[in-house]
């Protein structure tokens, strides 16, 4: 029997594991964040690969021009307001991707030699353009965001943790909440706006419950076709929101249980680093790793 092939690359990252941090004190049932939430919903074998079996993933240049952007726009809110400028955010895209670089060095491996110098000026040039097309749908130098990047976390009655970070909380006069996130992509067609709404949803679920105040409005900013979707959410859309990330949770410990992390194949699948590993196309996963215990689950790596 042949030993199944482990792509290369870097380990896949959620920034709520990044920066969470251990729950002292309380017998946390397990912790999900919405990317984990939405890799099992997806394909549960996915979610098998990136959290239990931890499998590295080739990095992706889009992927990666959405972090540089990402950052940018978080530092962007660092300046005067009269200093927050298309012309000032092109100027920090090179640092912003050197900052990058610098936290994942593996990243270098995205523009590989001879043509290095030529490929990775194209691809700023890219990184300038999305960030361009967001100063056609805000003026940062009327926004005082609240908070950037910030870290959530809440426990439901059930004991699941639910954390995750959100990329801007922007909080009016009157005390209304908005939740803003960044999507360097293009916005989704009518019928995959849910699933969009999802992370935004869980993020506002979290909010309401750490601070008790429902967020008015949930904003996606779409920058490769320049187009913002937004949604006003009540209890009950949370409530809902609650019951089906409890759902998920539920459908993730049967899997821990049996073993069975079935693979769900479907469109996505192309974009898929794990298909030779997937038995949907022939291939064999690797066996599963010794169980971790749940404290192990619940500390941010290392």
């Amino acid at each position: 029997m042949t030993t199944p092939t482990v792509p290369t690359g870097v380990p896949p990252t959620d920034p709520a594991e990044r920066v969470g941090t251990r729950v002292d004190g309380v017998d946390v049932l397990g912790a999900l964040s919405p990317s984990r939430a939405g890799d099992f919903m997806t394909c549960p074998l996915l979610y098998r690969f990136r959290t239990i079996d931890r499998l590295p993933e080739p990095p992706s240049v889009d992927a990666v021009r959405g972090t540089v952007v990402h950052k940018v726009l978080e530092d962007l809110f660092d300046l005067p307001a009269a200093e927050r400028t298309p012309e000032r955010a092109d100027a920090m895209v090179v640092p912003a991707w050197q900052a990058v670089l610098e936290a994942e060095p593996a990243l270098a491996s995205l523009f590989p030699d001879p043509d290095e110098g030529a490929a990775i000026g194209s691809w700023l040039v890219s990184c300038r353009s999305v960030l361009a097309r967001y100063f056609t749908l805000e003026d940062p130098r009327r926004l005082e965001p609240a908070e950037r990047e910030l870290y959530v976390e809440a426990l439901t009655d059930t004991k699941l943790l639910l954390r995750g970070v959100i990329d801007r909380v922007d909080i009016a006069p009157d005390g209304a909440i908005r939740i803003v996130d960044y999507k360097s992509g293009s916005s989704p067609g009518e019928t995959y706006e849910g699933k969009a709404l999802f992370q935004l949803k869980f993020y506002a679920l979290v909010l309401w419950r750490m601070r008790g105040v429902i967020p008015k409005r949930l904003q996606l900013i779409y920058l490769a076709n320049a187009e913002i979707l937004t949604y006003d959410p009540d209890e009950h859309d949370l409530l809902a929101t609650e019951r089906k990330v409890q759902a998920v949770w539920e459908a993730v410990r049967r899997a821990h249980e049996t073993g069975d992390w079935l693979p769900s194949p479907g469109p996505l699948c192309k974009w898929c680093s794990h298909q030779a590993l997937c038995p949907a196309y022939g291939g064999t996963p690797p066996p599963l790793p010794v169980p971790v215990t749940r404290e192990e689950q619940q500390a941010p790596p290392e």
